[in-house]
C-alpha cells in the first residue's frame, strides 16, 4: 500500500495519528523560554548555560537523524515511532524530580533523539501513503510540531502558576505522548514496511553538492526557530513583561506559525515552482526581526505575527523542496533525512551564540540582526532552487 487508497477512514485515522505524534516534537523545548526565569531561580543557570536546553537537544536530533531510517529498516517504521514516543514521553515526566542543571540538560538531549527518530520517518511515510498531496499532508504534520510548541509556550507559565511548580510546568506535556501512543499504536495494521529504494546500493547524499545546499537552507531557518523559540520570552521578561504575558507573545509566535504551516503548503501544493511563496516567506521573517530590534515594545503583536508566519510556512517548505527533488518514498525519506541531520546541527548552534552574546553584550538586539543577516543569505539561496533541473542535481 504505498498510497493511503484502502479507506478514506484509514486515512483520516492515520493522519490524526500522525498530528498527534507530530504535536510531542517541541514541548520539551517550547516550555523551557517562558518558564526560564523561574527555573534560573532554583537551579543556577546563566543565559549560555540555559541555551543548552535548547540546543543540545536539536544537536542531538541531528545526530540521531542519521540513524533513522536505519533502525527504521530494522525494526519498522511502526515500532520506531512506538520507542521514540515512550523515550519523550519518560523524558518529559522526569523533570517532576530533576534538581541540577545536568539533570534538566541530559532529559532534553534524551527527548531531541526521541524527537529526531520520528523527524526521520514522517516525510517518507507521508510522502508514501499521501503521495498525490504530499505538500498538503507535511503541511498538517508540521502545523502540529508547530501547534505542540504554541501549546506549550502558552500553558505551561499558567500550570506552574496553579501548581506552584516549573517542574509539573515541563513535565505535564508528557500527556501528549501517552496520547499519542494510544492512537499510533492502533495503526500498527495499516502500517506496511515503506517501499524500497530500487535494486542495489543506494548512493550517499554526503558527497552530494544539492543535499549540502538543501541541508544548509533547512539548517539556516531552523536557527531563526530555534533562537525565538529559546529567547523572545526571555528578551521580552527582560523589558518588564511577566512570564505569562511572554510566554503568550510566544504562544501568539506559534500560533501564528500553525496558520501559515496550514496555509502555506496549500497554496503551494500545486506549483511546480515554490521559489516565490519561499521568497515571500523570507522578506516576512526580516521584517519581523527588524521590528523585534527597532521597536519591540510598540506593535508588539506585528512583530511576532510576521515572524510567526515567515517561520511557521518556512519549515514545510524547506522539507518540500527536499522531498520534490526525489520521487521514491524511500529515497525522498532519506534525502529529507538528511536535511534535517545536518540541519539540526547547523541550528543547534544558534541558541548557544545568541546567549553568548546576552551574556557578553547585555542584550539580544545583536542576535536578531545576525540572523536577519542569515535570512538575506537566504533569499540568495533559493533564487538555486529550479524544479526544471532537480533531475540533474539529484538521482
Amino acid at each position: 500500500m504505498e498510497n493511503v487508497r484502502a479507506t478514506p477512514t484509514t486515512a483520516v485515522w492515520l493522519m490524526i495519528s500522525v498530528v498527534l505524534v507530530a504535536l510531542n516534537l517541541r514541548p520539551s523545548m517550547a516550555a523551557v523560554g517562558p518558564l526560564l526565569s523561574s527555573i534560573r531561580g532554583d537551579v543556577p543557570l546563566s543565559f549560555s548555560t540555559a541555551s543548552l536546553l535548547t540546543m543540545l537537544p536539536v544537536m542531538a536530533m541531528g545526530l540521531a537523524m542519521f540513524f533513522g531510517m536505519g533502525v527504521a529498516k530494522r525494526f519498522g517504521e511502526h515500532r520506531s515511532i512506538v520507542l521514540s514516543l515512550v523515550v519523550i514521553g519518560l523524558a518529559t515526566v522526569s523533570r517532576l524530580f530533576l534538581d541540577s542543571a545536568v539533570e534538566l540538560i541530559l532529559s532534553a538531549i534524551a527527548a531531541g533523539v526521541g524527537i529526531a527518530m520520528i523527524q526521520a520517518l514522517m516525510p517518507a511515510l507521508i510522502k508514501s501513503r499521501f503521495s498525490n498531496n504530499v505538500s498538503l499532508f507535511m503541511g498538517l504534520y508540521v502545523t502540529a510540531i508547530m501547534g505542540g510548541a504554541a501549546l506549550a509556550a502558552s500553558f505551561s507559565p499558567f500550570i506552574q502558576v496553579h501548581t506552584g511548580s516549573w517542574r509539573i510546568g515541563l513535565a505535564i506535556w508528557a500527556v501528549l505522548a501517552v496520547l499519542a501512543l494510544v492512537f499510533w499504536y492502533a495503526q500498527r495494521s495499516v502500517l506496511p514496511p515503506l517501499p524500497n529504494a530500487g535494486a542495489g546500493p543506494q548512493a550517499s547524499f554526503f558527497g552530494n553538492r544539492r543535499a549540502w545546499l538543501l541541508a544548509i537552507f533547512f539548517g539556516l531557518g531552523t536557527a531563526a526557530y530555534t533562537c525565538v523559540l529559546a529567547w523572545l520570552a526571555p528578551y521580552y521578561v527582560e523589558m518588564g513583561w511577566s512570564e505569562q504575558n511572554a510566554g503568550l507573545l510566544l504562544g501568539f509566535l506559534t500560533t501564528m506559525e500553525v496558520v501559515s504551516g496550514l496555509v502555506t503548503p496549500a497554496i503551494a501544493n500545486k506549483r511546480q515552482d515554490k521559489r516565490g511563496v519561499v521568497a515571500v516567506l523570507l522578506m516576512l521573517i526580516i521584517a519581523g526581526f527588524c521590528g523585534l530590534i527597532l521597536s519591540p515594545q510598540q506593535l508588539s503583536l506585528l512583530w511576532p505575527c510576521l515572524l510567526g508566519l515567515g517561520i511557521g510556512g518556512l519549515f514545510p517548505m524547506s522539507l518540500i523542496l527536499s522531498l520534490d527533488h526525489l520521487d521514491n518514498p524511500r529515497r525522498a525519506g532519506g534525502l529529507t533525512a538528511f536535511v534535517q541531520s545536518i540541519g539540526y546541527l547547523i541550528a543547534g548552534l544558534s541558541p548557544l551564540i545568541a546567549g553568548m552574546i546576552r551574556d557578553q553584550l547585555g542584550s539580544f538586539e545583536w542576535a536578531w540582526w545576525a540572523l536577519t543577516a542569515v535570512v538575506v543569505v537566504m533569499l540568495l539561496i533559493v533564487l538555486r532552487f529550479d524544479p526544471r533541473h532537480y533531475a540533474r542535481h539529484i538521482r
